[in-house]
């Protein structure tokens, strides 16, 4: 059995990762912490996910549960994730990493980091449904080519602090790689006033927040008479969580390397 640590579990994300790590066949909820001051420290992990007691008492630090663990399993903050790749680092764990908010800096430490010290899964969303949906654009973009547009919309609950998501950009990083384009070169992601023509190569990524929304997100092909429309609900967050679970299994016996979820579900030639 895969020893699992959730970082930040007693959030929303958090508490989902610790039910699913538990309904996993290969896993076991080995350690779980969230930030000092919290209220949970202390508590039962399993108890505030709903689980029954697990005998995972919630720690303030990662340094204090990661001699419990195989692998860390981080959906947390950008600037916290990048302190547990040192730790993770320093202690040769393995991690699977859900953060969003990433910089490309942050991504070129942790891909330096990962190849030098531990096998790692990082992906701005971990659903296969929405892994598959990554995969449906990058093709229909390259079949459909510059004769159609290509917008996307993403809309999440009134909390989350990103925009736009970190699976919003990655749909456009896929529409613009079937189209052989750069998203940083031709991304637009406001529009207001008097803006002018939309040009030939733009790919535009608008954001909405409200409610309790968990994740919706639709890619738009708008070409001469017709609109394609792929679409991806979240209706819940255990497909996530679910895919963090799946992502901790296939990484613990992986070697030294940063992975996404194409590696986890075989989707890298699709």
């Amino acid at each position: 059995m895969t020893k699992v640590i959730v970082a930040g579990a007693t959030g929303r994300m958090g508490q989902r990762i610790c039910y699913m790590v538990h309904q996993h066949p290969d896993l076991t909820l080995a350690g779980a912490f969230e930030q000092p001051g919290n209220p949970n420290v202390g508590k039962d992990a399993g108890e505030i996910a709903g689980i029954g007691n697990a005998g995972v008492t919630i720690a303030d630090s990662l340094e204090a549960v990661i001699d419990q663990g195989d692998v860390i399993i981080d959906f947390t903050f950008h600037k916290a994730t990048m302190e547990f790749v040192k730790i993770a680092a320093k202690h040769g764990r393995a991690m699977v990493i859900g953060t969003t908010g990433l910089s490309a800096d942050d991504l070129t430490v942790l891909r330096e980091t990962a190849t030098a010290s531990f096998p790692c899964v990082q992906a701005p969303n971990m659903a296969v449904g929405v892994n598959v949906l990554f995969k449906l654009v990058e093709k229909a973009a390259a079949v459909l080519g510059d004769a159609y547009d290509v917008e996307i919309v993403e809309a999440h609950h009134r909390m989350k602090k990103d925009a736009p998501s970190g699976t919003a950009l990655k749909i456009g990083e896929m529409a613009a790689k079937g189209l052989g384009r750069n998203l940083a070169e031709v991304g637009v992601f406001e529009r207001n006033g008097i803006i002018g023509e939309r040009t030939d190569k733009e790919i535009g990524i608008q954001t909405i927040r409200g409610g309790d929304i968990v994740g919706e997100h639709t890619a738009y092909f708008a070409g001469p008479g017709e609109r394609i429309e792929i679409t991806h609900r979240a209706h819940n967050r255990d497909n996530f969580a679910g895919g963090a679970a799946k992502a901790a299994a296939w990484v613990a016996s992986q070697p030294k390397g940063l992975y996404t979820m194409f590696d986890v579900l075989g989707l890298s030639e699709f």
